[in-house]
């Protein structure tokens, strides 16, 4: 299986990750429920998970619904021992909260770098309390709802905007310099339109939940296509795509064997070379060296499909046993 997370049209934000995962499956109820209990220990959430039309393309809209004087900014460190205690007084799985951990280390990583700050020196400026623990704690959720910790996820280039927004710090460019640090590395675009697209949750979720990033989508059989609805309106469809296929590309793993030997002889050597390609070896590759003391030696290599390895290593100890066993001490 293969999950494509598809952000080149309208960016990317912690709700619209949220949305999306309930498009796909997860019990809304159960969604709202976890993202309360958690977000509600930082300050008064309520959060609505609605379906909604975008221009023409139906999807889930999350909203987190915060009184503006609940919504205090909070120090990292903070925020963090909070989670922990939570994460002692709950029921649901602790790896949820270790990998929301990690996804607002990445923001505040970004924050420090371009503040100049340390990581406990640094509190969210953008970013208050209660939404965004209620965005990362929800997507980490259906993340690990849907299973997505056990299959290949892949995103496709990230839209973030354009134009310059109003921050604590005076009016900066889009994409904001926390986003930009996130996003390193990555792949992004500017447009289709003039405002923030890509936030820095949306960016910190990203680049925690794929394991790799490509310009194209990969070939797949789709099954199972999520939308989540962004807040704003443009004049085209303001969604998230999230796409759960079947992967058209056959996957092989191959092994390596390796080590290294300083007592085989030449004929020896040509004897194992010639065996292990007969045996089922893909490969076998012999690398002159020059080992401790100034011995010559050489590195094996042997490539190997998975069902063949041990195989091969069995051929390879019992070279090294017959070989062994006939030398006089």
């Amino acid at each position: 299986m293969v999950v494509i997370i598809d952000p080149q049209q309208s960016g990317i934000a912690g709700n619209m990750i949220v949305g999306a995962f309930v498009d796909m499956g997860v019990n809304p109820n159960e969604m709202k429920t976890i993202m309360e209990k958690v977000a509600n220990e930082f300050g008064k959430t309520t959060i609505h998970l609605n379906k909604i039309n975008k221009k023409g393309i139906q999807s889930t809209y999350c909203r987190v619904e915060i009184p503006e004087d609940e919504n205090p900014h909070i120090h990292y460190t903070e925020l963090i021992k909070k989670l922990d205690t939570i994460s002692q007084n709950t029921d649901y799985d602790p790896k949820i909260f270790e990998l929301s951990k990690k996804v607002f280390q990445k923001i505040a990583e970004a924050e420090s770098i371009v503040h100049g700050k340390s990581l406990q020196e640094i509190h969210f400026h953008e970013v208050g309390a209660c939404d965004a623990v209620a965005d990362v704690i929800g997507s980490v959720y259906g993340y690990y709802k849907l299973g997505l910790d056990k299959t290949q996820v892949i995103g496709l280039p990230v839209s973030v905007g354009g134009g310059n927004i109003k921050s604590a710090h005076g009016r900066i460019p889009v994409p904001v310099p926390a986003t930009l640090n996130i996003l390193k590395g990555i792949t992004i675009k500017g447009g289709p339109v003039e405002t923030e697209l890509a936030t820095p949750t949306g960016a910190a979720l990203y680049v925690t939940f794929c394991d790799e990033f490509k310009q194209f989508q990969p070939s797949l059989k789709p099954q199972i296509i999520g939308y989540g609805a962004g807040r704003k309106e443009f004049n085209y469809p303001n969604v998230l795509r999230i796409i759960q296929g079947e992967n058209q590309i056959p996957l092989e793993k191959i092994n390596v064997i390796e080590t290294n030997i300083d007592h085989l002889n030449g004929e020896q050597l040509g004897y194992l070379f010639d065996k292990l390609i007969k045996e089922g070896a893909n490969d076998v590759i012999i690398i002159p060296v020059i080992m401790k003391k100034n011995r010559p030696g050489q590195i094996l290599k042997v490539i190997s499909k998975e069902e063949n390895t041990e195989h091969l290593l069995k051929i390879i100890f019992a070279r090294f046993h017959s070989m062994f066993s006939t030398m006089v001490p």
